[in-house]
């Protein structure tokens, strides 16, 4: 009981600093904003701010990292990568959708497009997942690893260009209802091209 206790008052200390942080970021831009003025506004000292968010970077891009890698290490038995990877995106699909908050999602999107330094840490956030992933991938995919790095590519701008149609769809006014169907409707899409390729679509044609 007092373990679960201390967790839910750690992740409301987290989600208060992130919060904070955003704010201030997007009031004042991200270069303006230290450390120790999100900690201070946050109601924390800065060391306990470093025990949540391990650089002032991480405030920003720790909610938009995804380990695809860990996806496909804890699948079960028998269930290939591919398999895992499309349950765990259509189950947050399925159930995510209904649970965004719209203007937190665009004021990050705000923030990060406003910050060259973010938008490298992002490529470099991408990047580091996307080797991960394609280590992990490797253990299951036989050769000299260039297939599984391939595969990782592929599965990472499946992923990605999907939540930019989900993102484009939200900023355009399409209402959260409608845009978690397409959400859904898009995870099976890239899912069917990645397993099948092409020859996915030809079928609907014919």
């Amino acid at each position: 009981m007092m373990a679960g206790l201390r967790e839910r008052k750690k992740e409301q200390t987290r989600c208060r600093i992130s919060e904070v942080a955003l704010r201030l970021f997007d009031e004042r831009g991200y270069d303006a904003v230290t450390v120790a003025e999100v900690a201070e506004a946050a109601g924390v000292a800065k060391v306990t701010l470093f025990a949540y968010f391990s650089s002032k970077e991480c405030l920003v891009l720790d909610a938009v990292k995804e380990d695809m890698a860990a996806i496909v290490a804890g699948r079960p038995e028998g269930r290939s990568p591919l398999d895992a990877l499309r349950a765990h995106y259509r189950g947050m699909a399925r159930q995510g959708a209904g649970e965004v908050d719209v203007e937190e999602l665009f004021t990050r999107i705000r923030v990060i497009s406003s910050s060259p330094a973010l938008l490298a840490g992002l490529q470099r956030t991408h990047a580091g997942q996307r080797h991960e992933l394609a280590a992990e991938l490797a253990r299951a995919v036989p050769g000299d690893g260039l297939a599984a790095q391939l595969m990782a590519a592929e599965i990472s701008a499946a992923v990605t260009t999907v939540q930019e149609a989900f993102f484009h769809r939200l900023s355009t006014g399409v209402p959260m209802e409608k845009a978690g169907r397409l959400l859904a409707e898009d995870v099976e899409l890239a899912f069917d091209l990645l397993e099948h390729g092409f020859s996915s679509l030809e079928g609907e044609k014919s």
